[in-house]
């Protein structure tokens, strides 16, 4: 076994981290390995303490609700994040590209106009704004599409939901 010295110290004193040899000897049984705090390591072979099973056991109850449309609404959904995030960054470097060009003289745009257009194409409901009514129907849609013939549905939004907050 090794001591370390604590070299902040002039008088290089040994700061014992490790035990010393007489336990270093009694730790050569492979039943009675312990950490550098003295506390009994699990043996290799040993069951009584796996951290899966452990916590599997622990979430037993809310695993028994997973089902196969909460798991692929979960990937869905964090899927659509990913996406959403990648779409957000080619708009913004597109909006950044045409102000620069608006600011620099090559090119004039209306603004208003642009704003009324791409509201008029997303607006589902007809009343000229963006609202929750319109993204109900989006999601609607989205649903309608993504659990089509899918067996036990029926936690698809939750888990798209956990995907997107993820």
């Amino acid at each position: 076994c090794i001591s370390r010295y604590d070299l902040r110290k002039s008088t290089m004193s040994p700061i014992r981290l490790l035990p010393d040899e007489n336990e270093c000897q009694s730790s050569a049984d492979p039943g009675n390995q312990k950490n550098h705090e003295g506390h009994a390591l699990p043996k290799s072979d040993d069951d009584s303490f796996d951290a899966i099973k452990s916590a599997i056991e622990k979430h037993k109850p809310a695993l028994s609700q997973i089902t196969f449309g909460s798991i692929v609404g979960y990937c869905s959904g964090a899927a659509a994040k990913t996406l959403g995030k990648a779409l957000a960054i080619v708009a913004g470097f597109g909006f950044i590209a045409i102000q620069g060009a608006v600011y620099s003289g090559y090119v004039d745009v209306d603004w208003k106009k642009v704003q009324d257009d791409a509201i008029k194409a997303v607006d589902t409901t007809g009343d000229g704004k963006l609202d929750v009514d319109d993204a109900m129907v989006y999601w609607d849609k989205v649903k309608k599409i993504l659990t089509n013939k899918i067996p036990s549905a029926g936690g698809f939004s939750l888990g798209f939901f956990m995907g997107v907050s993820s």
